[in-house]
């Protein structure tokens, strides 16, 4: 049985970031299997496909959006009797050993439906990926008031940045740079939304997910995520972050959400206790 699949979306991705991520993710004695699912408009990235007999290469000839791409492999693991699929972005890297503590922690919690690590940027400054449910303000207003001290304050509670970052957190909002998914988990709450183009699928599916499972954050172990805010630089991804936070609002609500702010309590009650 293979323990682990993980997909990577691809986009005109640079190979050199590319190989970096593939490697990390097949430097392991667990029997893994690697989606490439590419929506490049050209098959140029093909040749990654052909590194390793781990790894299979899907070109879609169409850029069907992240969380759509995702779904084409995530559906052959739940068809497949694999027990986890990992959600892998194309510039995140880690050290050997991390897959195979990552899987053991999954077999010995059984609650727990996604994990993800402690995340740094490649200076080693922690990225804060760990957040509340979004309300509105946070995801529109917080993007294009230009007062520092308001966003600083603002991001204090809902990036959860109080509490360091240290300890394992049961987290309502995790990145889908790194999901660990247990297979069965996605066979219950299902895949990503596919009304979502780009942006907030991770929100949403992890949402769907703590509802009925825990979602948790784990800072014994450490990845590296080469990230920059891509939609800050271009107005194409600006709106295609306001268009998917514009549908995410109008599925789960927008200023009355009660599983929201439930959720988001109890979160930050739990924090306070530990």
């Amino acid at each position: 049985m293979t323990h682990i699949n993980a997909s990577i979306v691809l986009y005109h991705n640079k190979k050199e970031q590319l190989i970096k991520a593939i490697n990390s993710f097949l430097n392991t004695d667990l029997k893994v299997k690697l989606y490439l699912v590419d929506n490049s408009s050209n098959d140029e990235l093909k040749e990654l496909g052909e590194m390793d007999n781990r790894i299979e290469y899907i070109f879609n000839n169409a850029n069907l959006g992240y969380g759509a791409g995702h779904n084409i492999a995530m559906r052959k693991s739940m068809s497949g009797g694999v027990q986890y699929h990992l959600v892998l972005n194309p510039d995140i890297y880690f050290e050997s050993g991390i897959l195979e503590e990552l899987f053991s922690y999954m077999e010995q919690n059984q609650d727990v439906g996604n994990i993800i690590p402690q995340v740094r940027y490649p200076d080693g400054e922690i990225q804060h990926l760990c957040k509340l449910l979004p309300t509105p303000t946070d995801l529109i207003l917080r993007r294009f008031i230009p007062s520092r001290s308001w966003k600083e304050k603002r991001n204090e509670q809902y990036e959860l940045r109080a509490t360091g970052y240290q300890k394992t957190m049961n987290v309502p909002s995790l990145s889908g740079c790194f999901m660990f998914l247990r297979v069965t988990t996605l066979e219950d709450v299902g895949l990503f939304d596919e009304g979502i183009f780009m942006y907030l699928e991770d929100v949403d599916l992890n949402r769907r997910i703590h509802c009925k499972y825990k979602t948790l954050f784990y800072p014994k172990l450490e990845i590296v995520h080469e990230y920059a805010k891509e939609s800050y630089r271009s107005k194409k991804l600006l709106m295609f972050h306001i268009k998917s936070a514009i549908y995410y609002f109008n599925k789960w609500g927008w200023v009355f959400d009660k599983e929201r702010e439930d959720i988001n309590q109890r979160c930050l009650s739990d924090i306070k206790e530990k």
